[in-house]
C-alpha cells in the first residue's frame, strides 16, 4: 500500500494528533486501513477541487490503488479536519494573498 499514500513533508495535525500518533497511523494505514477512524486532508486529482477530506478507512477502495493520495493533514475527527482546512486557507491567504491551496501546498 506504500504507493497509494504519500505524506507531504509538512503535515498539518489536528489537536488530537501528534507526531508519535502520526507515525503509528502511517503503519496502521499500511496494514489495517479499515481500523483507522482518523481523517485525512489530501490534495485531490480533480483539477476543480482544492482539498479532499476523507476517512482513512476509505483507502481500501480500488480508486486509491490507481491514484496515489497526497496527504497534507491528519485529524482525529471531521471537525478537526475542518479546522485544519481553515488553518491552511488562512495561512495561504496570509502568504500568497489568494486561495490557490493546491499551488501553495505543492510549492
Amino acid at each position: 500500500m506504500g504507493e497509494k499514500i504519500v505524506f507531504c513533508d509538512k503535515v498539518y495535525l489536528g489537536k488530537g494528533m501528534n507526531r508519535k500518533k502520526l507515525d503509528k497511523l502511517k503503519k496502521k494505514i499500511e496494514t489495517k486501513p479499515l481500523l483507522c477512524g482518523e481523517y485525512l486532508i489530501a490534495i485531490p486529482e480533480n483539477p476543480n477541487s482544492q482539498l479532499d477530506i476523507l476517512q482513512a478507512r476509505q483507502l481500501v477502495q480500488d480508486y486509491y490503488s490507481r491514484y496515489p493520495l497526497r496527504v497534507v493533514g491528519v485529524a482525529s475527527n471531521y471537525d478537526e479536519a475542518l479546522e485544519i482546512v481553515e488553518r491552511i486557507v488562512q495561512e495561504c491567504l496570509r502568504v500568497r494573498g489568494d486561495c490557490a491551496l493546491k499551488e501553495y501546498l505543492t510549492c
